[in-house]
This record gives structure tokens, C-alpha cells and sequence, in this order.
């Protein structure tokens, strides 16, 4: 039972930090790490990766249930102890009948403290029943994710999360170079992101109107007979992914929601002062090998 435990805790440890860094090395090699983090992050993740797994291959040189161990020797210290005090009193001239009795007494306190220390040994390796139960219950479930990770194909967020954090807000990922570079008409290599931080922010929408844009994302839906072109923008992983949306007049009707297009056209200036992207061609693709931006 005690190995079956110390095996358990070795594998929450070092099993699943090195199940999950051979994951992320092999996303790596593959060129779907850019699925999960920022690209410009890659040689970080992978510098740690193989750190851990030079910790997981050193940590089969300690011992199974060495963790466990936290320097505990309670029985042999008292025992040097009690050795030390009876030295002593034996030393001492006329002590015989207080040196019996000391030795007596130590005895005493060497049993007691035995005592102690099978108790100690007793509490220490016998958990409480609802504290064992949380760390399976936990184990079985941090497993569960791994394996899940190692087994799933890697795969973007879908459309829908989008929409979920789609809460129509500024973009929180434009800077104030995106918008001095929209002032100067320097937006040839604006993606969606560049875009929809121009569209929120522009204080003279005229001063963009008519500017020609190549522009892939997915579809969304959008107001007022448009749908939104939508790109996820992501910063250093996936976790902090937020969406990034234009809305688009196209004369045919709009694709499906979740549908990847590629949409050439010009940016104008509505009557109330909104910018929009109005697309003379909507080109359904297929989803991107790097499906966001950063």
C-alpha cells in the first residue's frame, strides 16, 4: 500500500511535468506549439521543457519514497541522548544511587519517547480517509488531463469561444504604434487585430475611407444585415486569446457561421460615422496552419 502511494506521488510529480514536456517538444518539432502560445514564447517552453526532462531522468537516482522522508529519526537521537546522560552521571564521584536512578528515569524517558515516536510513525503514515480520497480524486483528474492532451489532436479555439468573449469592447491589444501607423496610411500589413483597433478608436473615420484590405479570418455574426470577419489575437498563450472582429457588407449573403474566408475590398466611412469593410470578393478557405494572430 505504502509503495502503491509513493508510486502515485512520483507519477503527479515528475510523470506528469515530464508527459507534458514531451508533449510541448513535440509540438514544437511539429510546428503546432503556435496553437497554444505565442511563437515568439516557443524557445522558452522548449528551453524549460528539456530542463524538466533532465529533472525526470535525474530523479530516478532517489530512491521510491525518499520524498517522503523528511529527516526523522527521532529513535536513534534519543537513544545517543540517553547514552550521553548516563556517561555523564557515571562520571560524576558518589553518584551511584543518583546515577541508578537517572538511568532509571532516562529509561522511563527513552521508553516514553519510543512511545512518541511509534505514535509519530502512526500519524505520519496513515492519512485521514477524506484527505486520501481529495488527493485520487485530484490525481485522477490531473491525469486525465494529461493523457487527454497527449491523446487529442492539437486544434484551435473554435468560433464559438470567440463569441463567448466577444464582450464588444476596445481591443485590449492595440497599441499606439497601430494607430500612428493608421494615421500615416501605413496599414499594409494590418491583419484583423491592427484593423479592429483602428475601427474602434478612429476619432476621423473619413481619413480611412478608401483604403484597399486583404483580410483572413472566420465568420461571426454581425448587425444591421453584416457579419463580422473575426480573428483571435493571443499575446502569450491561448488563455489570454481575445477576439478581434470587423464587420463586413458583402452583396452575397453571409457564410456560415465558423467559416474561414479571405475577403479583398475597401474600408468606408458609414453616414453615422462607422467604419466598415465593404467586400467586393468573399473567398471560402480552409482553416490556416497558424489560425491566430499575435
Amino acid at each position: 500500500m505504502r509503495r502503491a502511494g509513493f508510486v502515485g506521488t512520483r507519477w503527479l510529480g515528475v510523470g506528469l511535468a515530464a508527459a507534458l514536456a514531451v508533449f510541448t517538444i513535440s509540438l514544437a518539432v511539429t510546428g503546432r506549439l503556435g496553437l497554444y502560445i505565442n511563437p515568439d514564447s516557443t524557445w522558452f517552453a522548449v528551453s524549460m521543457s528539456v530542463f524538466v526532462l533532465i529533472g525526470a531522468v535525474a530523479s530516478f537516482a532517489l530512491p521510491l519514497g525518499a520524498e517522503a522522508d523528511h529527516g526523522h529519526d527521532h529513535g536513534a537521537s534519543a537513544a545517543v541522548r540517553a547514552g550521553g546522560e548516563q556517561q555523564l552521571l557515571r562520571s560524576v564521584p558518589g553518584s551511584q544511587d543518583s546515577g541508578r536512578s537517572g538511568r532509571g528515569s532516562l529509561k522511563s524517558e527513552e521508553f516514553g519517547h519510543g512511545n512518541h515516536e511509534r505514535d509519530h510513525d502512526h500519524d505520519h503514515h496513515t492519512p485521514h480517509p477524506l484527505g486520501l480520497a481529495a488527493t485520487v480524486a485530484g490525481g485522477v483528474a490531473a491525469s486525465g488531463v494529461v493523457v487527454l492532451t497527449l491523446v487529442l489532436p492539437p486544434a484551435s479555439l473554435s468560433a464559438e469561444l470567440a463569441m463567448s468573449r466577444d464582450v464588444g469592447a476596445t481591443p485590449l491589444f492595440g497599441g499606439s504604434d497601430t494607430i500612428q501607423l493608421a494615421s500615416t496610411g501605413d496599414t499594409a500589413s494590418f491583419g484583423v487585430g491592427e484593423w479592429a483597433t483602428v475601427f474602434a478608436t478612429a476619432t476621423n473615420p473619413d481619413a480611412f475611407d478608401g483604403e484597399t484590405v486583404e483580410l483572413t479570418g472566420f465568420v461571426t455574426p454581425g448587425e444591421g444585415g453584416a457579419f463580422d470577419l473575426t480573428r483571435l489575437v493571443i499575446t502569450h498563450c491561448v488563455i489570454d486569446a481575445q477576439p478581434a472582429s470587423l464587420p463586413v457588407v458583402a452583396g452575397a449573403g453571409a457564410p456560415d457561421t465558423g467559416q474561414w474566408v479571405t475577403i479583398t475590398g475597401t474600408v468606408r466611412s458609414s453616414s453615422d460615422g462607422q467604419l466598415v469593410v465593404d467586400a467586393a470578393a468573399v473567398e471560402e478557405i480552409a482553416e490556416p496552419e497558424d489560425p491566430y494572430e499575435y
